[in-house]
């Protein structure tokens, strides 16, 4: 079995950093007013950034923050010539079960803070020790503190390779991989490729292709199905401008977004809005702590330019069709950007687990953190592991 160098691994912004941070935020140049009544179709609300820029400022404690999520165990460790920064916070129980979680974009490892003890210490969150899991969650390639690739060609089949080896370094004959987003895509790949040692895959993104030949593919879906459907739809006519610019000339953006912390948290913001169930109240999901914590990662490790390359790398590199075989299960959120109907989504993997929730979007683990940790202890039983 392979072996890891992991070394011990503390976030550490200094004190130069934080100072600089504070100087861009009161320098800030504002762009005029805006034309629309505050209802966010332009883009980002001016009013709103404004405010939340302020609060950054003047009230945001990074400290704290930081000491948040350095309670968690975290490693720097090279796979294969990549360096990956990962939590990896085992559980008490020996026995538990290994996951490794991935996150996406805009996101980050700061998404399932929530999640990691009551999944490694379940019998302090309504669980038991059967329900226990050892966590790994990783800084994708470019994110955060894992260095971006130095080649083209880091895409999610890529990805998913290495984090295979990085399961298997870490000594873990057998793991569950977990994901949305590209996470979801990732641990895809992890199912497809390492199926020796992957024993499920668990999306709370699911991608599907409706089936070929068909006048009319929605025509046997559910009224619920159907509107599923149609919102994955919208977004691809209305909401996909993001992806265009990222997967075609990610260099230019980075330039601004790396410049300007107002910038880069207008252009993350919008997404969480968007994409998430809070009916355009974001506080109704997240507290302004929460978002600018996932925020602050990127911009004090300076990795927002280098996280945009792999939708770059996606595009322009291999994809596979092929089926996944590993045992699957989805948790179906309502808001969540797209999620196939179960009969599509049967094509593409080896569907044993499906739940659907009420509420929450994109962000699962951070909207709702509680039904997530249940259906991955579901899936864990179902799986019989």
């Amino acid at each position: 079995m392979a072996t890891l160098d992991a070394q011990p691994f503390r976030i550490a912004v200094t004190n130069e950093q934080i100072a600089d941070l504070h100087q861009r935020l009161d320098n800030t140049r504002w762009p005029p007013g805006q034309v629309n009544d505050n209802d966010w179709s332009y883009g980002t609300d001016l009013d709103y950034l404004r405010d939340f820029c302020h609060y950054w400022r003047h009230s945001y404690n990074w400290r704290e923050r930081e000491a948040g999520i350095n309670r968690f165990d975290q490693f720097l460790a090279t796979v294969e010539g990549q360096q990956l920064h990962f939590i990896h916070q085992r559980s008490p129980h020996e026995n538990a079960t290994p996951i490794i979680i991935t996150h996406g974009w805009p996101g980050s490892i700061v998404e399932f803070l929530k999640i990691i003890e009551p999944l490694s210490q379940p019998e302090k969150h309504g669980g038991s020790a059967a329900d226990a899991f050892h966590v790994i969650c990783p800084s994708l390639p470019g994110y955060a503190y894992s260095p971006s690739a130095t080649a083209p060609g880091m895409n999610p089949i890529r990805v998913g390779a290495l984090q295979a080896q990085l399961m298997a370094a870490l000594g873990y004959e057998r793991y569950i991989a977990q994901g949305g987003d590209w996470g979801a895509m990732i641990s895809t790949e992890m199912g497809r490729q390492d199926a020796a040692h992957c024993i499920g895959v668990h999306l709370n993104m699911v991608i599907g292709m409706p089936p070929a030949g068909e006048d009319d593919p929605k025509a046997s879906l559910s009224e619920e199905e159907r509107a599923r459907v149609e919102r994955g739809e919208a977004f691809q006519n209305d909401g996909m401008g993001y992806f265009h610019i990222q997967s075609t000339r990610p260099q230019t953006l980075a330039y601004a977004l790396s410049d300007s912390p107002v910038g880069l948290a207008a252009w993350l913001i919008e997404k969480f809005r968007s994409w998430s169930d809070c009916e355009g109240d974001l506080a109704k999901s997240y507290t302004r702590d929460e978002l600018l914590d996932n925020i602050a990662l990127y911009w004090f490790s300076n990795s927002i330019g280098s996280s945009t390359r792999i939708y770059y790398e996606m595009m322009h590199g291999d994809m596979s069709f092929d089926r996944v075989e590993v045992p699957t299960g989805a948790a179906l959120f309502p808001q969540e950007l797209m999620n196939a109907p179960r009969a599509w989504a049967e094509a593409s993997y080896n569907i044993v687990h499906w739940q659907q929730y009420s509420h929450g979007g994109h962000f699962a683990a951070m909207e709702q953190p509680a039904e997530l940790v249940d259906d991955l202890r579901a899936f864990k039983q179902v799986l019989g592991v």
